[in-house]
């Protein structure tokens, strides 16, 4: 008998099927969220003069992670729920289109490209010391490089009939330029920034500059550096055909007497295969492989 799955269930289904750069993006969202709502107002009003932007250049220099912590902060109920619903709409067709690292490449460059066009605007022309909290610029990216890839995908809006992405995109691009003046409190120059450069970061990845491989790259050289290894053989027969690869570690964990042994032992084994040791030797072989982490 089918049964009707509870509404905790489906949430728990529909969060598992995410991509993972997506899914953790609008957990962390969310938590943080939840974490200020329950800390209560003394606690949000800290949170964003701790890790909200301040685009005043001397304050970017001196504190950059704010280019980063700020937009995992949200101002209310329905900033945060814009951003997440644009995100979750269209950052899943992205990342699985990109791959996740590409997809967090774009995303993370666009927050912070706007939040340093913001300042760059700042510095010339000067503007009110006010934090900048969410993640409207890298999601304006997100939303940047869908139109890209699908610019005919329809979207439905409430109260619209389908509308083409690139015609949705365009369009509240526009607005932000429209209101670029007005003193609302959005900041509409990280949004123009973080579109900007969704539209440089994507153009980039199509000219051949794969962030998946050059991140995987990057990450390659802070991992432990991998010991020269040195395979024997067994066989059930005397042949020297492989039929099991064991490995042990070169000499630097084993000193020269055991070195020496196993030489021997490896020796012995392309003679008179495995099958050819004693019970002994058998046995330090097999001590001797498990050297190897």
């Amino acid at each position: 008998m089918y049964q009707q799955e509870t509404f905790g269930q489906a949430v728990k289904r529909g969060w598992l099927m995410m991509p993972p750069g997506l899914r953790w993006i609008i957990t962390i969202n969310v938590g943080v969220f939840m974490v200020g709502i329950l800390g209560g107002m003394g606690f949000r009003v800290f949170l964003v003069e701790a890790f909200g932007f301040y685009s005043d250049p001397f304050t970017t220099l001196t504190q950059p992670w704010r280019l980063v912590t700020y937009m995992f902060l949200h101002g209310g109920f329905l900033h945060i729920a814009f951003n997440m619903l644009w995100l979750w709409f269209l950052g899943r067709m992205v990342e699985e289109h990109l791959g996740t690292k590409n997809f967090l490449t774009i995303y993370f460059g666009s927050g912070i490209g706007g939040a340093l066009l913001n300042t760059f605007f700042t510095g010339i022309f000067g503007g009110e010391m006010i934090p900048t909290v969410g993640a409207s610029g890298a999601v304006f990216g997100i939303m940047v490089t869908f139109a890209m890839i699908y610019p005919t995908f329809k979207l439905s809006l409430i109260l619209l009939p389908p509308v083409e992405a690139r015609f949705i995109v365009a369009g509240l691009i526009l607005i932000d330029l429209l209101l670029i003046s007005n003193a609302d409190g959005i900041a509409r120059v990280v949004h123009l920034g973080g579109a900007l450069w969704g539209y440089i970061l994507l153009k980039m990845y199509y000219r051949g500059y794969d962030y998946d491989s050059w991140i995987t790259a990057i990450a390659a050289k802070f991992q432990r550096p991998q010991k020269k290894q040195k395979p024997y053989y067994s066989s059930t027969s005397g042949s020297k055909s492989r039929m099991n690869m064991h490995v042990v570690e070169d000499a630097e964990i084993l000193d020269e007497v055991e070195q020496d042994e196993l030489d021997r032992i490896l020796e012995k084994i392309s003679k008179s295969g495995y099958d050819g040791l004693s019970a002994d030797e058998k046995r330090t072989l097999f001590e001797l492989s498990k050297r190897n982490p």
